[in-house]
C-alpha cells in the first residue's frame, strides 16, 4: 500500500481537501507538511498522539514533517471542540509550556535523519512581530465573515450560552497565516490535524490560493474516542494520561493501554502503532478467537509505551505490571518497585518493629489493611492466601525482620490474587 492507502486502511482520514490531488502530489516526490500543537499545558497527552504519529508515518514514507509549537496561537486559544473560552495564559506560562512541548516533540519525531530530518518551528517567531494594521490589510481582507461564521468551530460556539469572543474568533486567521508563512518560507504544501481543525485548515488552503496562486492541501484524522464515544482530551479519558513521565509514569501509561476495552483494541492498534497491516490482521484474528489472552492489549501497550518512553521504560513498566499480577521480584529494580508502590495502599511502619527477632507476620496484616482481625489473618495465612514479597506464607508465627525489607525500606504484602499493600519503614 502507498501512504494514503495505509492511512485509509487504518481509518486515519476524516477529511481531505482533495484526496486524489494529494495522492498524485505524494506520488511525484517528497512533500513538506506540518501539524500544530498549542501549548495550553506543559505536556501533551495521549489525545495528541495522532498528530505526532501521522507526522512520523509521513516521515517514514520519505516526507518532511514540521511539528509546530503554537507559542503565538496558544495566547489566543482555539475555540474548536469547546463550549467555553479557554483561560488566557501569561507569556511566562506559555514560554514554559512551549519549552516542555518542544522536548516531547523532539523525542518522538526524528530530527537527526540524514535523508529527511524533521524541523521544529514556533509560530511566535513570525506572528509576534506582526503589525496589527498590516495583518488586517494583508490577511484579514481575504476572509469573509459569513464564511467564518459557517465554520463548525465558530458556529457551535455561537450557539452556546457563552458565545465566542473576538479573540477566539480571530484564531482561524492566525492559523491560516501560519500555513501561508510556512508555504512561502519552507515550501510546506500540506497541513494535518484533528477533524475539529478542518475549518481552520481549509481557511489556510484558501489563503494560500488567494495570496500565492499555488495549491495546498489539508488532511484531518478522526478524533480518538473511547468505547463510550468520549473524546480524548485534558478533561476526558486521555487527559489524565500525559506524555511527560513526571505527570504519568511509564507504568501508568502502559496500564492505560493494556486496559483498553476489547471492542476498541483493534482500532487502537491500527491508529496508535506503526505495526504493518499483516501483523495487525493476525493480531485481530487472534483477539477474535481468544480475547481472554489479551494478546492485542499487551502488544498495544508495549508498542505505544516504547514509542513514547523508549524500550527501557517499557520493559520496566511490563515488569511492574507482572508484579501486580503476582509475578516474582527477582531482578526488580527500585525504580520499577516504586511504580508498584504508587499503585497500592502504602502505610508507614516503625523500623524498630523489625529489629532483632522481628515481628510475626500476623501482626503486620492488620496495620497493612489486608485483614480486619487477627482471627481473619490467621485463617488467611493457613489457607495459603497471604504473600510476603511475592512468596506465600502459611505460618502465622513467621517472623518478619529487617532482612525481609526490599531496598532497605519496603515490605510487599498480598492477599489473594490482587489485593496488595506496602509497608514502608521509617527510622
Amino acid at each position: 500500500m502507498n501512504l494514503l492507502e495505509d492511512l485509509q486502511w487504518r481509518d486515519l482520514i476524516a477529511d481531505c481537501t482533495d484526496l486524489d490531488g494529494l495522492g498524485r502530489r505524494l506520488a511525484s516526490g517528497p512533500i513538506t507538511l506540518y501539524c500544530g500543537f498549542d501549548p495550553t499545558g506543559d505536556s501533551l497527552h495521549v489525545g495528541h498522539l495522532m498528530g505526532q504519529l501521522t507526522l512520523r508515518r509521513f516521515q517514514l514514507a520519505g516526507h518532511h514533517p514540521m511539528p509546530l509549537a503554537g507559542g503565538a496561537t496558544g495566547m489566543v486559544g482555539d475555540p474548536g471542540g469547546r463550549s467555553t473560552e479557554r483561560n488566557l495564559l501569561s507569556r511566562e506560562e506559555l514560554a514554559h509550556n512551549v519549552a516542555c512541548i518542544k522536548r516531547q516533540l523532539a523525542k518522538f519525531i526524528d530530527f537527526e535523519s540524514p535523508q529527511n530530518p524533521a524541523r521544529l518551528v514556533d509560530n511566535a517567531d513570525w506572528i509576534a512581530p506582526l503589525n496589527y494594521l498590516d495583518f488586517l490589510r494583508d490577511v484579514g481582507k481575504h476572509f469573509s465573515v459569513s464564511v467564518m461564521l459557517a465554520k463548525d468551530s465558530v458556529r457551535s460556539r455561537l450557539e452556546s450560552d457563552s458565545g465566542i469572543s473576538y479573540t477566539e474568533f480571530s484564531y482561524m486567521l492566525l492559523q491560516a497565516y501560519d500555513f501561508l508563512h510556512l508555504r512561502e518560507k519552507f515550501g510546506c504544501e500540506l497541513q494535518i490535524g484533528g477533524a475539529d481543525q478542518y475549518g481552520n485548515i481549509t481557511a489556510g488552503c484558501d489563503l494560500i490560493r488567494k495570496k500565492l496562486g499555488v495549491p495546498a492541501w489539508g488532511l484531518t484524522f478522526p478524533l480518538i474516542t473511547d468505547a463510550a464515544g468520549q473524546k480524548f482530551g485534558k478533561s476526558t479519558g486521555g487527559g489524565s494520561v500525559w506524555l511527560d513521565p513526571e505527570k504519568t509514569s511509564p507504568y501508568r501509561f502502559y496500564q492505560f493501554f493494556i486496559n483498553t476495552e476489547d471492542s476498541m483494541v483493534v482500532e487502537y492498534l491500527k491508529k496508535f502503532t506503526l505495526l504493518p497491516r499483516a501483523e495487525l490482521e493476525a493480531l485481530a484474528a487472534e483477539h477474535a478467537r481468544n480475547p481472554g489472552v489479551r494478546a492485542a492489549q499487551k502488544t498495544l501497550a508495549r508498542e505505544v509505551t516504547t514509542l513514547v518512553h523508549g524500550q527501557s521504560a517499557c520493559d520496566d513498566a511490563v515488569r511492574a505490571s507482572e508484579i501486580m499480577f503476582g509475578g516474582g521480584l527477582k531482578g526488580v529494580t527500585e525504580n520499577v518497585f516504586k511504580d508498584v508502590v504508587g499503585e497500592v495502599p502504602t502505610r508507614d511502619l516503625d523500623k524498630a518493629k523489625l529489629a532483632g527477632a522481628g515481628t510475626p507476620i500476623i501482626d503486620l496484616l492488620l496495620p497493612a489493611g489486608l485483614c480486619s482481625s487477627k482471627g481473619q489473618a490467621r485463617k488467611d495465612l493457613e489457607a495459603g492466601g497471604i504473600y510476603l514479597n511475592s512468596v506465600r506464607v502459611t505460618d502465622h508465627a513467621k517472623a518478619v525482620t529487617t532482612g525481609d525489607l526490599l531496598f532497605g525500606k519496603y515490605l510487599l504484602l498480598r492477599k489473594g490474587k490482587r489485593t496488595y499493600a506496602v509497608l514502608e519503614v521509617r527510622d
